[in-house]
């Protein structure tokens, strides 16, 4: 595997964009990347895309900017989104998703990605956006 792949781009808060998304993940595909890590990762990066536009940006216009990045290395690969929503607490979220069956069909999104990541976060920045980070770890 190459030593450090990376891409950045920004797309509408649309759900249409997810196809757009995808794509650029397939951009960074390498062989050296297990398969299962690979496809859980594009789950990750599906789930946090449109909870983004599901949720961060419920009651934004479809023209607020998702920026996401994308970097693979050869130990982990790390997907970061960033929205303009309302900060929240994912810990704990996280919390109750994980003590809850009463969640609805369509609301496991953070609990999917909690189970993909090694390390996950939602932080807020200074310019007012949230960072979803998701990390995987490629050694096993």
């Amino acid at each position: 595997m190459e030593l450090c792949k990376q891409i950045s781009f920004i797309v509408d808060s649309d759900l249409n964009c997810l196809e757009t998304v995808l794509a650029q993940y397939e951009t960074l595909k390498s062989d050296g990347i297990n398969h299962e890590d690979w496809l859980e990762c594009q789950l990750a990066l599906a789930e946090g895309f449109t909870n983004a536009v599901r949720h961060a940006h419920k009651h934004l216009p479809p023209e607020t900017a998702i920026e996401i990045q994308i970097t693979i290395t050869p130990v982990y690969l790390e997907i970061k989104i960033w929205d303009y929503g309302q900060s929240f607490n994912l810990i704990s979220f996280k919390k109750l998703t994980s003590n809850s069956e009463e969640l609805s069909i369509g609301g496991r999104g953070v609990e999917i990605i909690n189970k993909v990541a090694d390390e996950l976060r939602y932080d807020r920045h200074f310019d007012n956006r949230n960072c979803l980070t998701i990390k995987k770890s490629l050694v096993h």
